[in-house]
Formats: structure tokens, sequence, C-alpha cells
């Protein structure tokens, strides 16, 4: 397996639709694969595909080795991009040694895992048996690892194929869960001789609420809030509010139609651009291009009851947002964090999507319980689901042994050994089979679950050569 064959499998994964949710066009794509390379496939009910490499002749006493990784990806793109995931390849360049998609995500985040996994059974390298599990849904709930029976793969070893940096071993992640809070409002008449104004937030970087959290970027929903909290002073009607979109995604852009009088509009247009400069001005590192806009438009929705209105605004800006921990006992991550997601409006109903995360069980139901009691404040109806459990370290683990020893050989140094914020279905993997022994590894990405998503080409030669003498050389 070279790394020229791995970007080839993944130029090909860019060209299959795999939305959360609608991975069947890529769990054909793996059934035909296997297919045409006369290899053993299975397909559970739930749509996991185990795809079996028998062992090389002389490798048949090596254990079985299972590389891992998710079907699905984020699916996300820039505003006013049209696009659509469900029957578009994904658009991307080569620039500058990475390659890129600019204006949605590229899917890297777990394409180029599955692309590795088809590399290596397509290869005709001397290794043990392997299999290839591919799992759906990681990105909304690890709905594919939640649902995994017994006997569905046999390996007792397990490499997950869905880390971002190249040069680092993961050895343990978060758990996490998703609460998610409704308020049902009425509305009121629009007052005579009010105009209508959006106000957005745009432009913010984004990424993965996880890995990114503690890069201290804009979330445009709070960033609206804040500055519709402000304007509570003045006499406007709230009439919708809109942005964000997937759970495990910080937000990049938000807007909010609103009706002010007609003779008060410059006035409004001039707060905003007031406050688009502050948020350039506290942002200028991590969002350079978020800014805030004002245009007139028309709008047929009445607006919010005025005391509803103030309501959704408050609580909304008193929901957490952002690391709540950091690890005391290993330097530099983020022991428990939130995101406040999404915020969309539908029959006279808001709700408000949110996602905590922690690698402590206690502080994870804490975090949650902190943001239920923000909505709790608001009249809000506040749920939590999908619970998926942390990944605790091994630090005595034999493919965590094997894969130090295999960079060494490869590079001449020692890789970092480390936990990651993240959420990986290694925690649930090892819930229900106690006996693996897993790590997790990738080459480096970029600005996954955003627009702008890319993969450096440099660090996939890295990643591949790693890969091939854990591979190549477990026993």
């Amino acid at each position: 397996m070279d790394s020229a064959t791995v970007l080839k499998y993944f130029q090909e994964i860019t060209r299959v639709p795999r939305e959360s949710g609608h991975e069947g066009p890529i769990t054909e794509y793996l059934q035909k694969f296997a297919e045409d390379h006369g290899l053993a496939c299975k397909t559970d009910k739930t749509g996991n595909v185990v795809i079996t490499k028998p062992a090389s002749k002389g490798k048949e006493n090596v254990p079985t080795l299972v590389l891992q990784a998710h079907q699905d990806m984020v699916c996300e793109k820039k505003a006013g991009f049209e696009f659509d995931f469900l029957t578009q390849p994904i658009p991307y360049e080569i620039e500058d040694g990475w390659m890129v998609a600019k204006n949605t995500t590229l899917g890297a985040d777990d394409g180029i895992g599955i692309a590795a996994c088809l590399a290596l059974l397509d290869s005709k390298l001397p290794m043990g048996k392997l299999e290839c599990l591919f799992t759906i849904s990681e990105e909304t709930g690890m709905d594919g690892a939640f649902a995994l029976e017994p006997g569905f793969f046999e390996g007792s070893t397990l490499i997950n194929l869905d880390s971002e940096d190249e040069g680092q071993l993961f050895v343990g992640c978060a758990g996490g869960i998703d609460t998610t809070a409704t308020f049902e409002f009425h509305r009121e008449a629009l007052k005579k001789g009010y105009k209508t104004l959006k106000v957005s937030v745009l432009g913010g970087q984004g990424g993965h609420s996880g890995d990114d959290i503690n890069k201290g970027r804009c979330n445009a929903v709070r960033e609206l809030v804040r500055f519709l909290f402000t304007e509570l002073q003045y006499d406007f009607q709230l009439i919708t509010l809109e942005g964000g979109n997937k759970p495990n995604a910080i937000c990049r852009e938000a807007y909010a139609i609103i009706a002010v009088p007609a003779d008060e509009a410059e006035e409004m247009q001039a707060d905003v651009k007031a406050f688009s400069d502050i948020l350039s001005a506290e942002y200028a590192t991590s969002d350079p291009a978020v800014h805030a806009a004002c245009e007139e438009c028309s709008c047929s929705e009445k607006p919010i009851e005025e005391g509803e209105a103030a309501n959704i605004i408050a609580t909304l800006l008193a929901c957490p947002h952002g690391v709540e921990r950091m690890s005391a006992d290993i330097p530099g991550l983020v022991e428990t964090s939130t995101n406040l997601a999404a915020v969309h409006i539908k029959d006279n109903v808001l709700t408000v999507i949110t996602s905590q995360r922690s690698s402590v069980v206690s502080e994870l139901h804490a975090m949650a319980e902190k943001v239920e009691a923000a909505f709790f404040l608001g009249s809000f109806d506040a749920e939590h689901h999908g619970e998926y459990p942390g990944w605790k370290p091994n630090l005595k683990s034999h493919i965590l042994e094997k894969s130090v020893a295999a960079y060494k050989k490869l590079f001449d140094k020692e890789p970092e050994v480390k936990a990651i914020h993240a959420g990986l279905e290694c925690g649930l993997f090892l819930e229900k089979f106690p006996h693996l022994d897993m790590i997790s590894f990738g080459p480096t990405l970029r600005g996954v679950h955003a627009p702008g998503e890319k993969l450096e080409l440099a660090s996939l030669d890295k990643f591949v050569a790693h890969l091939n003498e854990v591979v190549l050389n477990f026993e």
C-alpha cells in the first residue's frame, strides 16, 4: 500500500454521497469493492460493513487485526453556495500541499480512514488476517457502534483510523451527550410603521466541537443573541432566529429577522456596524473573516410575542458554551465542554441543539445538567439523548507498544501518546467487546466539520508508512 493508492480511493469516495443517515451509496460502494476483489463481506441490519482479507501465506498464525473507520461525513457548506451533498461530488482542490474543499466539508473525516482500509485490502503485501469495519452514522450519534452485535468481527486488536494529527497516537477520548431544548411561543401583530431587517453574524471559522472548542472561535448564535440582548433596551420585535446545524460543529453563521420603527432603521444598521467592528477586533486571530451585517428584507411572518422574545434571547445568552474544565492530569487536554450548536424555528417552536463532552462521566452529567438548568430558568423543555461512553487510556496496550516502536523505527523520534477531547467509537467498542486492545491514529486534517476542511498530503505519506509498518509486522 502506498499513499497514491490511498489518495486514489479517497478521491473516488468524494464522489459517493455519504451524509449521516444517508449512507446507502457508500455502503453499496463498499459491498461492490469486496465483490470485485473476491473478499468476504457482511452487512448487519444497521448498515455496518465488515470486509475480511484472509492471511497471506506464512502469516496464518498472526492474530487478526481490525481496522475501523466510519462511513458517514459531516455535510456543511458556506452560506449561499449551491450544493447538494446527496447528489453531487465534493468539489476539492490540491493547493500548497493540501487537499482542500473550500466551500464545503471535504469528508476526509473519515473518508481517508475508509480509503486506507481499501488500499490495504487491495494490496498484495504479506500480512495476517485483516478485518475492516465500517460503521454508520458516527457523526450524529454513533448509531452503528451502538448497534454492533457480538460476533460481527473476530479480532481482539483494533486500530481506529479517525484521528486528525499525524504523529499523535490516541489511547483515550471523551464521552458525550446531546441536550435539545424547545420553547413554544406565540406571535403578535407587526407594529404599525415598522420595517423588517435581517441581522446576521457571518464568516466564523467554525470547526469541530471537540477538537476546536478550546481555540476561542466565534460562535455565531452566541454573538448574535449577545447583540440582540443589548438591543432589548430599544423597541424592536423579533420575528425569527436561525443558526448552526450539527451538534458536533461550532456555529459559523446565524441570523435574526427583526422589525424596528422605520425612522430607527438607520440607527439599528449603525449599531450592527459598530458591533461588527467589535467582533472583528475580538476575533482578529481566531476568526479573521467574522463580521455582522444588516440589510432590509421582506417577511410575512408575524413577530414573536414581546415578552417571549426577550426570554428566548436572554436564555440563549445564558446558555453555557465552551470549555468548562481542563484536565488536571493531562496538560492541554480539555476535560469538559459544551457546544451551543444550533437554533431553529418551525411552527412556532424554537429548538436549540447543544452537545456536551467530558472524559469524566460525573462531569459529563453535571455539564448536561448545567445546560438544562439554563433552559429551565427560561421555561424551555429540555431532554438529554445520544449519550456515549468515553475511552479510558490503557498505557500498557500491546498495539500501543507496537505502534510506538514502528513510528520510532520509521522516523527516528517518539510519537505523542495522547487522549482526545473529541468522541471516538472506541469507548462503545470497549463496552461491547471488553477484550479489545485499541489505538487511534491518522493523517493531519484541519477544519473538520466546516467548509475549508483539508488534508495535509505530506502527513498522508507518513500515516500510510506508519500504518503499513504496524500492519505488516503485527504479531
